[in-house]
């Protein structure tokens, strides 16, 4: 028979008693104590002396009776964790009241109280009990309790609260501590004040406490977040006067944010400043870089910087899009197969690796790279999509190639993919330059038309391809309509039709 209680906590305790039915007839009890990152401990505590066959030695310097203690006490002070939790849970609970009720928290109870109240957003319950639970043991009030209350407050953005318990705990006679003010000061600054985050940065050198560059770091990071970048150069004049000098972490700061800001120039000034002292350039720097030469369009550079970001980074999908959309806007097309094959070995053959691939041959118009990649698809067993499809269909529809276009577009059903308005626009600019596909449309009438209007396909396609003239006509016929008729949420691709056909009538 076997019996187990466990709980859920920081660290977890099973407790299991074990019949054995042996020779001796022996029972025990098996304490598994359960700790973060793998840590395990395991200990069977025999009630009877341990056989000589198979002798237990004690941990050093601790006798097996206090070993016993240690883990007995452990598992009553979860249990009494988990009671503690429980109360906290209940409806309307108030934790003051809990504590005059248990009379006193240990430390390792207040923290984990907090932690609670904090993940169930009751954090503005926090600060009374800390009150209250130092105030039973007056040792509990020092400069340790009041950094860790004052820095979680912070991080809550509760900045207010925060510069209570400051000026309480001053009010004590105790000296706030570096990380104090930075952790205000940095508060203040996320929050765009900061006026109250200069008035904090003066009080804490006047009582002699100098600043760090992770002080002026903060600063620079929230003005870079406001858009404030004069006023980030006359914070590095403070650093400068205050004989703080920036590390190579306020320099990849530095970058960072002026790539954010477009600010090339200042960005690449950093950058030769990093160069010229031999700091190393942290692979986010690099990607900011590289992100604000997409945006601009500026090729070379960018190259330059993906050489040295692809073997040091993994690029984001809003990243990867941005080069892409500059390859296509410089024609360069067979760099969206190289892009997509250096995607495909940090993520694997994703939808956008095979959207890059097939439309670097579909630009190119290469036949052989299109049947390439769709071989290389189907040995992967890889899904169909309408992103897909479209980029097959406008490649067949440039060339002309109405036998295969015909084929794909009866192949939508069995591949599983339902048409978009991409799809739907294709088939029409199709018709316009003699497609046959009366017989196609008749199926869609019944299967497709009906439904409301979607557009599914990646917006790469579009900036590689540009907009047929179905879509060009259906955004004429929209701004034509009146603001309450455009107001109007869904509508089916019937409607939609019948509105460009109206539409182009007007105009004839």
């Amino acid at each position: 028979m076997e019996n187990a209680v466990t709980l859920n906590l920081d660290c977890k305790i099973t407790l299991r008693w074990q019949s054995s039915i042996n020779s001796d007839n022996k029972k025990s009890i098996l304490i598994q104590t359960h700790f973060p990152k793998s840590t395990r401990h395991c200990c069977c505590l025999s009630s009877l002396s341990s056989s000589p066959s198979t002798p237990r030695r004690p941990p050093d310097g601790c006798s097996s009776k206090t070993h016993t203690t240690l883990l007995v006490e452990t598992y009553h002070h979860h249990r009494r964790l988990r009671a503690l939790i429980e109360k906290l849970e209940k409806e309307g609970s108030c934790p003051m009241q809990i504590l005059g009720d248990d009379g006193d928290w240990t430390k390792n109870d207040f923290w984990a109280a907090v932690k609670f109240l904090r993940h169930a957003f009751r954090s503005n319950e926090i600060l009374q009990v800390f009150r209250m639970w130092k105030n039973i043991e007056k040792s509990r009030i020092n400069e340790l309790n009041y950094e860790k209350i004052i820095g979680l407050f912070c991080e809550e953005r509760m900045v207010e609260e925060a510069v209570e318990a400051l000026q309480e705990m001053e009010g004590y006679g105790l000296r706030p501590s570096l990380e104090i003010y930075n952790s205000i000061i940095h508060a203040y600054a996320k929050n765009g004040k900061f006026n109250d985050a200069s008035f904090f940065l003066n009080e804490m050198k006047e009582i002699g406490l100098e600043p760090e560059t992770d002080t002026y770091d903060g600063l620079i990071e929230a003005y870079g977040k406001y858009k404030r970048y004069d006023d980030i150069g006359a914070c590095l004049k403070t650093m400068e006067l205050d004989g703080c000098s920036p590390d190579h972490f306020t320099y990849n700061l530095l970058i960072r944010e002026f790539s954010r800001g477009g600010l090339l120039q200042k960005m690449e000034q950093v950058y030769r400043v990093m160069i010229s002292k031999k700091m190393n350039l942290q692979p986010s720097s690099l990607v900011a870089m590289l992100e604000s030469y997409a945006n601009f369009g500026i090729l070379d550079k960018m190259e330059k910087v993906y050489r040295k970001v692809v073997n040091s980074s993994s690029l984001k999908e809003d990243t990867v899009r941005k080069l892409a959309n500059v390859y296509i806007k410089n024609y360069m097309f067979s760099r969206l197969d190289d892009l997509g094959i250096d995607l495909s070995s940090r993520t694997g053959r994703n939808d956008l690796v095979w959207c890059l691939r097939l439309l670097s041959h579909a630009c190119l118009l290469s036949r052989k790279g299109i049947d390439s990649v769709i071989q290389e698809m189907d040995e992967a067993k890889a899904l169909w999509n309408v992103t897909i499809v479209n980029i097959i269909l406008l490649a067949y529809l440039k060339m002309k190639d109405f036998t295969h276009l015909r084929s794909l577009l009866s192949q939508l059903p069995s591949r599983q993919v339902r048409p978009d308005l991409t799809t739907v626009g294709i088939l029409f600019d199709a018709i316009e330059i003699g497609f046959d596909g009366a017989k196609t449309l008749e199926t869609w009438r019944k299967m497709v038309l009906y439904r409301a209007v979607e557009l599914n396909t990646d917006p790469l396609v579009l900036t590689a391809f540009g907009k047929g003239h179905f879509l060009r006509d259906c955004e004429e016929a929209y701004t034509s309509l009146e603001p309450k008729a455009r107001d109007k949420k869904t509508r089916t691709y019937h409607q939609l039709i019948d509105l460009v056909i109206k539409h182009k009538a007007k105009q004839s």
